[in-house]
């Protein structure tokens, strides 16, 4: 039986909301094992003047428990 876990993970990126999430999935990749999918909770960006100066996005991660991990 697969044990599936979530976790929500805010990331950021001063280029687009696709960058955010690309290295938000990146980086959570770096300590959490079985990635399985993704889900875009919420997009937000601050604006200075007139131009979007940082894009943010908030996301459910799913990853499958190693059950047989010690």
């Amino acid at each position: 039986m697969d044990i599936e876990k979530h976790i929500l993970i805010t990331g950021s990126s001063e280029v687009s909301w696709k960058d955010a999430i690309v290295r938000s999935i990146a980086e959570a990749s770096k300590s959490i094992d079985y990635i399985k999918s993704v889900e875009i909770l919420d997009q937000r960006a601050n604006i200075d003047g007139n131009k979007i100066s940082e894009y943010f996005v908030d996301l459910d991660l799913s990853f499958t428990v190693d059950t047989d991990r010690k």
